[in-house]
């Protein structure tokens, strides 16, 4: 089984001079500011992206939570204080407290996300440790998860609205309808988010005040429930039912799904307008919906089967399930938006082949579309929705993964709280110690629902976590070959001084993995075609552990002799390596003088083979094989025109 794969592999570590060669020399063309968008404009949008999932749960989570709380189907007052308390604190620890106070100060250069806290951990470290990584990775892997549970819960318990709005609803046609809405929603993500992301904010800004409207008519309902708001009442449940409490727990977290957005979506809105919108906005108008949910509940029990739509009149019930049916479909965008950022990251982190990157915005960078990812998602979703069939079962493997990510969050922040904000290592783990008991808590809560359907997003998630690691691993051991099978580069080239070859005109950019040794296809051109251009350049790009490069630190330019030069590139792992636009920027600013429309760029395709003998395990390097396969050509990856590409071959074991 064989699979090629093109070089280089984007490298996040530090690039390593060739042997004797010059001291370097940086080009840099000036680098263009953005104006920043009006605050208020920031906050709205955030409500539409940042809050779309956390802002969908009251459609559920409390009446799951309720379900599990009942004894014999009976629901005692003291069990609906209960629960709506734990709701209530769970979102001001959680979300406000350790996401909103903490987590956010960790940016990385305004950037956000598991990755991103992953990468400011190494950073701090000052290498790759094991620990970190694993950490890292294992958070990644775990969002996926709940990039699958989110549109399927979402928009299923938006459908299932319809049954109490329209009487002549058929239930039978709740699957369907479902998955024909997932399957319109993810066939428009080819056309991008932009415009669509222009309503996004003002119609989820709505959706926040009628769920504050609704609490408000029914907390007269009984007043009693502002009785939640102390926390004992939280801690008598928990103590008083014993392992009841622990499955109500694992209910309860539903309320906080989506905290981990406040982080990862960091960098689109800024730390100020995410933070007051959610302070001043999204969470008031998600606790009265709460506590107005608990009063009509407290009056009235036999509501408790579906609380959240029956806070509703009955001429109010259709235009709130079309409105919850609008709010889902946000929130499972903004979820399929996270997993196409996240790919990208993990991309240019080398942690996954090169897949398909589509930009579908020239002005804005962080609109992405990746077919093959948004396919998978699809296939993912539409599977969980025939599996399961309901919101109320997909509620029992909803929560575990994102349980998960939060932990890896509180190890990595500690790790930033002594290493950069120089934190005494006995106060950043009295800060750290609750974050790690309330996650641990719903984590293990969440743990009681592996049988129930728990074990898919874990599966999901281990699945993936091994693939990148196969990945990684395999990169490494053909990169330490290819090293241990060359020669130094500027042996290379005194040799040439000896015997040279036939000179031909123009310039020819070779990129490479390594600038120690000579480009996979510089050698092939002299052994096959036994020539050299008159102007060589050895090209390695680098990927930054931060998200953004600084235009005066993009490129490093060493002259080797009078016909070689080598350059680094290095870009962040939330930039696209745009190698030609780069090239021509430090042309103007004073760099190697060539023409970018009249070089030609040879890139080494590297076909792997899988082999008993290789470093790892033989079913494992087929797996690579299988990964390197589906990597995108490297000259759709780098903006190469195609038209100046050369690909010269050659085979590699594995």
């Amino acid at each position: 089984m064989t699979g090629s794969t093109p070089v280089p592999e984007p490298s996040s570590t530090p690039p390593t001079p060739p042997a004797n060669s010059p001291p370097p020399e940086t080009y840099a063309p000036a680098a263009h500011g953005h104006g920043k968008d009006k605050f208020w404009a920031l906050a709205i949008g955030a409500c539409g992206v940042v809050y779309g999932d956390i802002g969908t749960s009251p459609i559920y989570a409390f009446r799951e939570s309720l379900h599990g709380a009942m004894n014999d189907g009976v629901l005692a007052r003291g069990e609906v204080l209960g629960v709506i308390s734990l709701m209530l604190w769970a979102l001001i620890f959680v979300v406000t407290i350790k996401y909103a106070i903490f987590v956010m100060r960790a940016d990385n250069k305004g950037e956000g996300g598991v990755l991103s806290l992953m990468a400011l951990a190494q950073h701090a470290i000052g290498r790759r440790t094991r620990t970190v990584f694993m950490l890292g990775v294992a958070g990644a892997a775990l969002f996926y998860g709940d990039a699958i549970l989110t549109p399927a819960i979402s928009v299923l318990s938006a459908v299932e609205g319809l049954k109490l709005a329209i009487p002549q609803f058929n239930p039978d046609w709740v699957q369907p309808v479902a998955i024909g809405i997932l399957i319109m929603l993810f066939a428009a993500q080819a056309r991008g988010t932009g415009k669509v992301g222009l309503v996004f904010g003002p119609l989820m800004a709505v959706w926040f005040l009628v769920l504050a409207a609704l609490g408000l008519m029914h907390i007269s309902d009984d007043p009693a429930i502002f009785a939640a708001l102390n926390p004992a009442h939280a801690f008598g449940f928990l103590v008083s039912h014993g392992a009841t409490a622990f499955v109500v727990l694992g209910s309860v977290f539903l309320c906080v799904t989506g905290a981990e957005a406040l982080y990862a979506d960091m960098g689109h809105f800024g730390k100020t307008p995410i933070r007051m919108a959610w302070l001043w906005f999204v969470f008031p108008c998600l606790a009265l919906n709460y506590l107005g949910q608990g009063a009509m509940v407290l009056a009235h029990p036999e509501l408790a089967s579906d609380p959240f739509f029956l806070m509703a009149p009955d001429w109010g019930l259709l235009p709130l399930s079309l409105l919850t049916m609008a709010a889902t479909i946000i929130a499972s965008q903004a979820v399929i938006t996270g997993a196409f950022s996240l790919t990208q990251q993990a991309i240019q982190l080398g942690l996954l082949p090169r897949l398909e990157i589509r930009y579908t915005n020239e002005d804005q960078r962080g609109q992405v579309y990746l077919p093959q990812i948004n396919w998978l998602l699809l296939a993912g979703v539409v599977s969980l929705v025939i599996v399961f069939g309901s919101s109320s079962s997909l509620a029992s493997a909803y929560g575990i993964a994102v349980t998960a990510t939060m932990l890896v969050d509180s190890f990595l922040i500690y790790i930033v709280m002594t290493r950069i904000w120089k934190f005494k290592p006995w106060l950043a783990l009295a800060i750290v110690t609750p974050f790690l008991i309330v996650d641990t808590a719903f984590f293990s809560a969440n743990l009681l629902k592996v049988f129930a359907g728990g074990w898919f997003p874990l599966m999901l998630g281990g699945g993936l976590f091994f693939i990148v690691l196969t990945w990684v691993r395999g990169s490494a051991i053909l990169q330490a070959k290819s090293l241990r099978d060359s020669v130094p580069i500027m042996d290379l080239i005194e040799s040439l001084k000896i015997g040279p070859p036939v000179r031909v005109k123009g310039t020819a950019v070779f990129l490479t993995s390594s600038l120690e040794s000579p480009p996979i296809a510089l050698m092939h051109n002299l052994k096959h075609n036994k020539v050299l251009h008159e102007r060589n350049v050895i090209l390695k790009v680098l990927t930054a552990d931060t998200p953004r490069v600084a235009e005066e630190s993009r490129a490093v330019i060493r002259k080797l002799s009078d016909d070689f030069v080598s350059i680094e590139l290095t870009f962040g792992f939330m930039e696209s390596p745009n190698v030609p636009r780069v090239l021509a920027k430090l042309r103007k600013a004073g760099g190697p003088k060539f023409d970018i429309m009249t070089t030609s760029f040879f890139l080494g395709r590297r076909t792997v083979l899988a082999s008993p003998k290789g470093g790892m395990p033989l079913w494992q390097d087929k797996l690579y094989v299988a990964l390197a396969r589906s990597a995108t050509n490297a000259t759709d990856f780098y903006h190469i025109p195609s038209g100046r590409a050369v690909e010269l071959g050659a085979q590699i074991v594995v």
